[in-house]
Order: structure tokens, then sequence, then C-alpha cells
């Protein structure tokens, strides 16, 4: 049993433009104050979406009402959950600049997780991220969508689109969202801003712990690495995911984001982490285990 429970949280700043979902075999669940700090599953499906938007509201609203519903409608749904999902991004997309009665030149960054018994699935469009805690170490299994990145760099240049002081043709700084029509062609054309998101898809393993999901207002103040050896160190204390997503966004407030903040833990076990066993050796060592987890993550990141 690998999904045994979830916990769900908004926290902090959040603002208009920001929008979340986490939904059960596609009941929306609506956490209530007095509820308590888990929900109990006796199956495995859980979708997680969430959504920071820019120049208004309209795009996230829209966004957050009507991508569920084109991914479950695609015609590769559910046997090629990757290619629902990334055509239900380009239709969200359009439908969205049909909506004549919406200021279209709002837009939005959107990251997904679907859960599927051992399969997650993670897509993004933007500089939200998605980090897996596997035994204490960060697996960062999205990619901040910025115009400086070099492979978004050179998108956006072969598509006649500038980079400058980091911002997409002076003007934005993500390289992929939905929405800001302002900024795309036609339907259909390349753009130097996409909507397409990028994907990946894991089975989850026994050391697969716990997933971390915020917008950039965390990021932009913590690693990965960090997020994740705080997170796992609360969850040791009092596994709480609730708390220990509270205590995330309390240290990004400390070093002083200039973002809102939004912050989804998810678990993969109803126990909290293991105390993490290093063998003893004869050799003295002066680097901590999260610092070994550091290290580890970067030599299998650069194999």
């Amino acid at each position: 049993m690998i999904l045994n429970w979830f916990e769900p949280l908004v926290l902090s700043r959040l603002q208009k433009t920001d929008r979340i979902i986490c939904l059960f075999y596609g009941q929306e669940v609506v956490p209530r104050e007095d509820q308590k700090n888990i929900w109990r599953m006796s199956m495995y499906a859980l979708m997680i979406l969430v959504f920071d938007g820019h120049g208004g509201s309209d795009a996230a609203a829209f966004i957050r009402e009507n991508l569920l519903k084109f991914i479950v409608e695609d015609s590769n749904f559910p046997k090629s959950m990757n290619k629902a999902i990334r055509r239900a991004y380009i239709k969200a997309d359009y439908a969205f600049a049909d909506e004549s009665s919406l200021d279209i030149s709002s837009g939005t960054t959107v990251l997904t997780a679907l859960i599927v018994g051992r399969t997650m699935s993670i897509a993004n469009a933007g500089d939200c991220r998605a980090v897996l805690g596997k035994r204490g170490r960060a697996v960062e299994l999205s990619k901040d969508h910025k115009p400086n990145c070099t492979s978004e760099r050179q998108r956006i240049e072969e598509l006649g689109g500038v980079v400058y002081d980091g911002y997409l043709n002076g003007q934005l700084s993500v390289a992929r969202a939905l929405g800001d029509w302002h900024m795309k062609g036609a339907k259909g054309s390349l753009c130097p801003l996409s909507a397409e998101p990028e994907l990946q898809e894991m089975l989850l393993t026994d050391e697969d712990e716990f997933l971390i999901m915020g917008c950039d207002g965390l990021w932009d103040v913590m690693s990965s690495q960090c997020a994740v050896s705080m997170a796992r160190k609360e969850l040791m204390i009092h596994n709480d995911p609730e708390r220990c997503s509270r205590e995330l966004v309390r240290e990004a407030l400390k070093r002083s984001t200039c973002d809102n903040l939004t912050v989804i833990v998810v678990c993969f076990s109803a126990d909290p982490p293991p105390i993490i066993e290093i063998p003893q050796t004869r050799v003295r060592r002066s680097i901590s285990a999260e610092g070994l987890n550091f290290l580890k993550g970067v030599l299998e990141s650069n194999s």
C-alpha cells in the first residue's frame, strides 16, 4: 500500500491569482477547519493542480475550472495519461483565448501531479516546482521554465523572441504559461511563449516518502534539498503534513521571499519517515547526512 493519505494546503499570502485543486476520484476535496489533518483512503487515485497567475485572476480561474475536464474528456484518457494531459493544456489555453468576456491578457503557470496506483505523472508549464523526497534526498520532478534557462532561451530565440534582463520579450518572467494571449500569435502557431507542458512519469517505490509542490515564492529562497530536509525533519517529529507545509512557508517568509506562497505536501505513507542509518566507518567524516544526500543528488543528475 503506497498511497495511504495526503494533506493539501494553501498557505500564507495566497493572492487572487493563485488557485489550487486536490481531487480524489473526480471529487474536489474541500478541507474544513475542524477536519482531522489527514484523509484515510482505501483506493489510490489523486490529482493535484497548482496555478500561479499573473496579470489578473481570469486565466488562473478559467484554467482551474476547465483543465481537468479537458484531461478526462481527451480520447487518450486514461490509457495514455501523458498524452491526455499534454493535449489538455493546449486545449484549455485555446478555450481561454475564445472567452471574450475574460481578460485573455492575464496568464497562469500550471503544475499538475496525477497519481494512479504506484504511477505518478508530473506536468509543468511555468516556474512552479514539484520535488520528491526520497529517503532524505531531493529529486526534482519538474524544471523551472525561466526565460534565461539555456534550453528555454534557445527555443525562444529560435522562434524570434528575445530574453532581456531575464524576461521574455522584456515582459514576462516565465517562458511557459497558459493565457497571456497578447504575447502569442494565432492558435496553432509556434511562439516564444509556450503553453505546452514538460512531463515526467515515474513508478513510486518504498523509498519515495513525500512530494512537495510549490510556487516560485518558495523556490526563490530555498533549494529543493533544503525544503526536503526541512520537511522530513518536521514529519519525523510530528508526522503532520499541514504543520510541515506551514513551517516551509514560515521559513520562506523568514528568508524574505518577495512573492506569494503556495505549498502542498503529499505523503506516501501513514508512518513518519524512518531514521536514516549511516554505516559506521573507520574514516572520520565531517559532512552531514543532508550534505551527503545533496552530493548524491548532484552526482546522479550529472550522470
